[in-house]
């Protein structure tokens, strides 16, 4: 017999959600203590506890963080008016207009003197000396000259500052928006480029955001390597050439990977030099407007991956440069071993700090508003929670790892203030946490006590399968394993689940379809010739673990760019050990449009799993029941909202009139079958068959029900092949409602009489 694990995710209990403590204005003599302060015993009952009881025994932790958080936004409320306010310091730092000058403005409160240099003064700042504030912010105002800006649009700028051992140093403005690099010269450094272009040169964006959808399936993509020829593609190639793809493919949102300038292009984006930089390798700001106006236009969301958890080390063209030996409290990073990660040699930032702070919510303000992003991928925020940074770590979910002396607190209450921020500037944004530890809270909302991300992305999914290709033979796969990896996620925190991403297909790891199919992917992919076994077992097998994997793994789902038609090979950078070669660095998308290619079976089927999602909304869905796991049988059996899914990973068993448990009577019929000709299957079931189901049980007693379904209907599962079944009845609800009213008289006359009525199918 099959197990049946009973696994439901259903969720009944009430949404407790709301303010932890309402912000009154208090007055108090202590000055360290801003109006609307309240200390631990005033805060009452965190949210979260309500969620997780288990919490309890962290609560003066949880309440600790809050009252940090809440300290912070108070004083940031008390100086400058509002948290979204203090997020505007690009309208006050870098360069600005006002009226017929042009401000500069930067904060370096330790050097000695200043200067602002470029191309407009021939790179003599002896005449742009600038002036120091009692804040350690620099300036100066240039007016225009002949009614023409004397910096013009276009030119490059650096900030020269003067050490306190008299050694003058050049450095790229802070803020700037936009750098380039000479491209003929080899390992040359960036210059910041002043961009103030005139209105008819601007990208003015033409179409709104679109609605937030019930779950989001995000194809994370690198405009960089989208082309398919071996170069660096541009953001308008990828906006008219990849964006109709993915849009076809039934995607509803974009994650842009390594758009924050960054000067080797080979750390694949995560190595930011220049924050507030759009990366000028695919072209200049208005050509990113362009490409995200246009993805709107198609009602696809764009998230930016933005990296806070670190920055690279590079002084003369990155943010790096002005640590010149000061202190911690008058630098963007903490100092000594503690403002440096040792496995990704970058520097880490001083997230207590009030300009940090200034300068990292200001950054995602600034993403927002002005490039119209959607939302953010907060990248490597287990080196952000924690000051071992996950470093020798291996998390077993004992709370006492979360909530200890190791968290660094002060980087938890910067998350918590960007999501406040990012949530509050709009509201439907969308906000994905890269975490490796399962930080509980991470996913609750900031106004119950949690660190406010919409998202955490199921980052054990990958691994598992990872596992299961390379150390497990087929015959060894659990689905009790497979689907508790799957399912193992915190109570009403949502997750992205994912098979694969970019992690998965750079240098060192490879693709699914290149673990499945190896060196037969060069030449066994043409339909011209019979299908090997690997093939066929590598085409079956992809496809079913993207599946699993987006209707199990989470409240989300995300795919990399190529590996919806299992993209062949892995991605490797231009680099000195290879020669500087592109050959990796690209997308074979003519793969997928070659018609005599079996590329085009996975691209089709992930296509039609995808739409699904549009169709009955069921990734979203809070309706989940695992009803069969059967290890001798391969089977995996479960529904998601009205959905019956039936997955059977056995090699070369096929099931006939296959017994399945479901909740909703009536009849189904296949909505998608992975085994159909349009996928490379073989075609072993007949769509058109409707499946009326059977009563199971005892009335009013669940447990007599078969693997715990009240209905149940027969199938026929392939072997190495999904499928899904949909009810199929024109006014569900009702007849739903008028089954309900007739069993509970049915269980009444049974009480009443003690016989029952003689079981049949009532809708044949």
């Amino acid at each position: 017999m099959w197990g049946v694990e009973g696994i439901s995710r259903t969720l009944s209990f009430k949404d407790i959600s709301g303010p932890l403590v309402k912000a009154v204005s208090l007055k108090t003599d202590k000055p360290d203590k801003p109006a609307g302060w309240k200390d631990l015993n005033g805060m009452g009952k965190l949210g979260v506890l309500e969620v997780d009881p288990s919490l309890n025994a962290h609560e003066i932790h949880l309440k600790y963080r809050v009252r940090e958080y809440m300290k912070r936004k108070m004083e940031i409320e008390n100086i400058e008016g509002s948290l979204q306010d203090f997020a505007k310091g690009y309208e006050k730092f870098g360069f600005n207009r006002e009226g017929n000058c042009i401000v500069y403005k930067e904060w370096a409160p330790v050097a000695e003197a200043a200067q602002l240099i470029g191309e407009f003064n021939n790179w003599d700042g002896s005449k742009h000396n600038m002036e120091k504030d009692q804040f350690g912010v620099w300036s100066i105002r240039l007016s225009d000259e002949g009614g023409k800006s004397v910096i013009p649009h276009g030119s490059k700028v650096k900030f020269r500052m003067k050490k306190d051992d008299g050694t003058w140093v050049d450095r790229i403005p802070a803020w700037i928006k936009y750098a380039v690099v000479d491209p003929t010269v080899f390992a040359a450094y960036y210059d910041g480029v002043y961009w103030d272009p005139p209105s008819a040169d601007k990208y003015h964006f033409k179409h709104s955001r679109p609605d937030k959808p019930s779950a989001p399936l995000i194809y994370e993509a690198h405009v960089g390597m989208s082309s398919k020829e071996p170069r660096v593609n541009s953001y308008r190639e990828f906006a008219d050439e990849v964006l109709p793809r993915i849009k076809a493919n039934n995607y509803n949102t974009i994650q842009l990977m390594a758009i924050m300038e960054h000067a080797y292009y080979g750390c694949f984006g995560y190595h930011v030099t220049n924050f507030f930089a759009a990366s000028s390798r695919s072209g200049t700001p208005e050509d990113l407007k362009y490409l995200i106006d246009k993805a709107h236009a198609m009602g696809l969301r764009v998230l930016m991956d933005v990296v806070h958890s670190h920055a690279s080390t590079n002084a003369e063209d990155g943010l790096a440069g002005y640590d010149i030996g000061q202190k911690a409290e008058d630098s963007y990073f903490r100092t000594g071993a503690r403002g440096y990660h040792s496995l990704w040699d970058s520097r880490l930032f001083s997230y207590g700090n009030w300009e940090v702070q200034r300068f990292l919510l200001s950054n995602l303000r600034w993403w927002m508003e002005e490039y119209m992003f959607d939302g953010f991928r907060f990248d490597g925020i287990t080196s952000m929670l924690y000051h071992h940074h996950g470093i020798g770590m291996s998390f077993t979910g004992n709370y006492h790892e979360y909530f200890s002396e190791a968290t660094d607190v002060e980087a938890v209450m910067y998350m918590m203030l960007a999501n406040d921020l990012v949530h509050s500037i709009y509201p439907d944004a969308t906000v994905i946490a890269e975490d490796v530890s399962g930080m509980p809270t991470l996913c609750r909302p900031v106004s119950e006590g949690g660190i406010g991300f919409d998202y955490r992305l199921a980052m054990g999914i990958p691994d598992k399968w990872i596992q299961y290709l390379t150390k497990k033979k087929e015959e060894e796969w659990s689905m009790g394993d497979i689907v508790y990896t799957l399912v193992n996620r915190r109570y009403r925190e949502p997750c992205v689940g994912y098979a694969e991403s970019h992690d998965q297909s750079i240098v060192g790891d490879n693709t699914y379809a290149w673990l499945l199919m190896d060196k037969e992917m060069y030449f066994g992919m043409s339909i011209e010739q019979p299908i090997s076994l690997i093939v066929e077992r590598g085409i079956a097998l992809h496809k079913m673990i993207h599946f699993i994997t987006m209707a199990l793994g989470g409240e989300g789902y995300l795919n990399f760019m190529g590996n919806e038609f299992g993209h062949p090979e892995w991605i490797d950078f231009p680099r000195q050990g290879n020669n500087w070669s592109f050959d990796k660095c690209r997308r074979q998308w003519d793969l997928a449009d070659q018609a005599h290619l079996r590329y085009k079976f996975m691209n089709n089927f992930n296509r039609t799993m995808i739409g699904l999602e549009e169709e009955f909304q069921f990734v979203g869905s809070n309706k989940q029941y695992i009803s069969c796991t059967s290890e001798s049988e391969k089977l995996i059996v479960f529904e998601r909202g009205d959905l019956v899914f039936v997955f059977n990973w056995h090699p070369t068993t096929t099931y006939s009139g296959l017994k399945v448990g479901c909740e909703i009577p009536g009849k189904y019929r296949i909505c998608l079958d992975s085994d159909a000709a349009e996928f490379g299957g073989h075609a072993r079931l007949d769509h058109e068959v409707e499946h009326f189901t059977s009563p199971e049980g005892e009335p009013g007693k669940p447990e007599t029900n078969y693997n715990n379904r009240p209905h149940s209907f027969m199938v026929m599962a392939p072997s190495r092949s999904c499928q899904v079944s949909k009810p199929f009845l024109a006014f569900p609800f009702i007849i739903h409602l008028l089954y309900t009213m007739f069993k509970t008289c049915y269980c009444l006359c049974y009480l009443k009489q003690g016989s029952l009525f003689p079981t049949y199918n009532w809708f044949a």
